[in-house]
C-alpha cells in the first residue's frame, strides 16, 4: 500500500478526521448556545454549568483529534493521547463514514483510508511477538470456489494443489510457526480468536470486512492486508503474499 495511492488515502483520512472533529465541536457549541436563554430561567448558573461540562467535552474531542492527526503526520502524539487508535476505531470511523458519504466519497475510499492509518498506528504501538502469539486470519473466499474440501474447521484438510493461495499460506505458516485460520464470518472469526488467544492478528479481507473486524476485535490489534479480487468480491480472491510475509516478519521476534 505504498506510493501515490497510499498518500491519497492518508490525505483523505486526515481530511475526514478534521471535518469530523469540526462537526463534533460545532454540535457541542450549539448544545450550549441554543438552550442558553432557557437555562437561565431555571437557575442563574445553569448555563455556565452546562457550558463547563460541554467545554470539557469540547477539549477532550479536540485533544483526541489533534493527538491523532499529529500521530499520523509527524509521528509524535500529544501527551495523554496514546489511545488514539481506540478513538479512531470506536468513535471516529462511523462519523467519518457519514461525513464522507455526504461529501460524495465512496465507502471503499473511506474504509481503505481507515485501514491504512490503523496499520500505521499498530506498527507504531506494537513490538514483536513469538510465533504462538500471531494469528493469520484469512477469508474463505481465498479458497478455490470449485474445491470441495472444508477448511474452516481444519485448514490442514487442504490438499495443497496450488489452485488457490491456501497452499502458499500453509507454507508461510509452516516456515514461521504462526497460527493460520480461515473464517467465513464474524462469529467464526471471534471463536478462532478466543481459541488462539493471539497478541496480534494479521488479517486478509476486503475493505468492508477488514474495517468491521478491526472494530469488533478492539483493543486486540489487527493489521489489515487488503485482498485482491480479480473475479469480483467474494469469489476466488487472492492475497499479496509478499505484503503478508513482510507484515509477518515485522511483528515476529527475530
Amino acid at each position: 500500500m505504498d506510493g501515490t495511492g497510499s498518500t491519497s488515502r492518508k490525505r483523505l483520512f486526515i481530511g475526514l478526521i478534521g471535518g469530523t472533529c469540526a462537526l463534533m465541536c460545532s454540535v457541542l457549541v450549539l448544545l450550549w448556545v441554543v438552550p442558553y436563554v432557557g437555562l437561565r430561567n431555571l437557575h442563574p448558573y445553569a448555563p455556565w454549568i452546562l457550558g463547563a461540562v460541554l467545554g470539557v467535552l469540547l477539549l477532550l474531542v479536540l485533544w483526541a483529534c489533534l493527538g491523532l492527526l499529529l500521530s499520523i503526520v509527524i509521528h509524535r502524539p500529544l501527551p495523554l493521547a496514546g489511545r488514539v487508535r481506540g478513538v479512531t476505531v470506536k468513535l471516529l470511523l462511523p462519523l467519518m463514514s457519514l461525513l464522507g458519504r455526504a461529501l460524495g466519497f465512496s465507502k471503499e475510499d473511506i474504509h481503505t483510508s481507515f485501514i491504512k492509518v490503523n496499520n500505521e498506528l499498530v506498527l507504531r504501538e506494537l513490538g514483536r511477538f513469538p510465533p504462538s502469539k500471531i494469528l493469520l486470519l484469512m477469508p474463505h473466499c481465498l479458497q478455490n470456489s470449485r474445491c470441495d474440501m472444508r477448511l474452516t474447521y481444519d485448514i490442514d484438510n487442504c490438499r495443497r494443489c496450488g489452485l488457490c493461495p491456501i497452499a502458499g499460506l500453509l507454507e508461510l505458516r509452516d516456515r514461521y510457526g504462526v497460527h493460520l485460520a480461515i473464517a467465513t464470518g464474524g462469529t467464526i472469526a471471534r471463536r478462532i480468536v478466543v481459541q488462539k488467544r493471539p497478541a496480534i492478528i494479521i488479517a486478509v479481507a476486503c475493505y468492508r470486512d477488514l474495517s468491521s473486524g478491526i472494530q469488533d476485535t478492539y483493543p486486540l490489534p489487527v493489521f489489515g492486508v487488503l485482498n485482491e479480487r480479480p473475479n469480483g468480491p467474494c469469489l476466488d480472491t487472492t492475497v499479496p503474499v509478499d505484503s503478508l510475509e513482510a507484515a509477518l516478519r515485522r511483528f515476529l521476534q527475530p
